[in-house]
């Protein structure tokens, strides 16, 4: 088998050596391109069942990006009478809490998930629970509604469509078709903004120059004798594991945090002033 190289490996460890060189241009492109990747996947019927920022590979991160490792992918509804359905191989903080409980067949709403954690990470720049043993008791958590904390200056309708996508009710996520649309429209509207001054009453464009803004502060604040660029420092614990593995049992039915519910209709609400050329009910 010979496959095109990927010169700039995977999406994990590219993130981790250049995300401060990664502008909000970028990650709005990158977002799009990758929904419109797992929308064409889920067209051909098949659910990824595996997607990780360690399957996300490109020869340059600043053009396109690649879904590789298709090894525990399958078509939907297949083999629904195989006795080994209900075991649980992945990485855990990116399996969606009904796959986790066994509650549910893996679905296209459990890759939707796992791309609302990647969305998370390639908005901040971390890895989910980085600093906790991968183990039964996170599990336990997720099921029970942990989510990783999406930081409050992150632009609102990028929280919104994350809080979507890992939303425990199943039915409340997106499809890939609803999230390629959607940043389609945020990405070009921004992209026109930085190159013909269109767009400046955008939503997402306001919302990103305000993050901008917070970010600059921030670096005024934190200055320090170097202008390089360096790789995020976080500490990774050592039984925080990335890579693909096990499997649980008994965990409890998912269910959303205390708050989490009354967070996304107070997100959705704070939209509604935007004109129905934005679709924001329709998302």
């Amino acid at each position: 088998m010979v496959l095109e190289y990927a010169a700039d490996g995977n999406l994990r460890e590219n993130l981790k050596i250049n995300f401060n060189n990664i502008n909000w241009l970028q990650k709005l492109h990158n977002l799009w391109r990758l929904s419109e990747r797992l929308r064409d996947i889920h067209k051909l019927g098949i659910v990824h069942q595996d997607f990780h920022p360690g399957n996300i590979l490109s020869f340059n991160f600043k053009n396109n990006m690649w879904i590789s490792d298709f090894g525990l992918s399958k078509l939907i509804r297949a083999n629904p009478n195989n006795p080994e359905k209900k075991n649980i191989v992945g990485v855990l903080p990116y399996i969606a809490p009904e796959v986790l409980s066994g509650d549910e067949e893996y679905t296209k709403a459990a890759d939707v998930y796992s791309y609302g954690i990647i969305t998370y990470e390639m908005i901040t720049g971390f890895p989910p629970y980085p600093d906790i043993p991968h183990d039964e008791d996170l599990a336990i958590k997720i099921c029970n509604g942990l989510r990783p904390k999406i930081p409050f200056h992150t632009p609102k309708l990028i929280t919104r469509v994350i809080m979507r996508c890992w939303d425990a009710r199943v039915t409340n996520r997106p499809t890939f078709e609803e999230l390629e649309d959607k940043l389609f429209k945020y990405y070009f509207d921004y992209r026109d903004y930085l190159d013909e001054g269109k767009n400046i009453d955008s939503e997402i464009v306001l919302q990103i120059k305000k993050a901008e803004e917070f970010s600059a502060n921030q670096e005024s604040t934190n200055a320090t004798t170097t202008t390089t660029t360096t790789p995020l420092n976080y500490q990774t614990h050592p039984q925080a594991i990335y890579t693909s593995r096990l499997n649980f049992s008994k965990l409890p039915k998912p269910k959303n945090e205390e708050n989490f519910e009354r967070e996304l209709e107070e997100l959705t609400k704070s939209f509604s002033h935007i004109n129905t050329n934005d679709d924001i009910d329709e998302f």
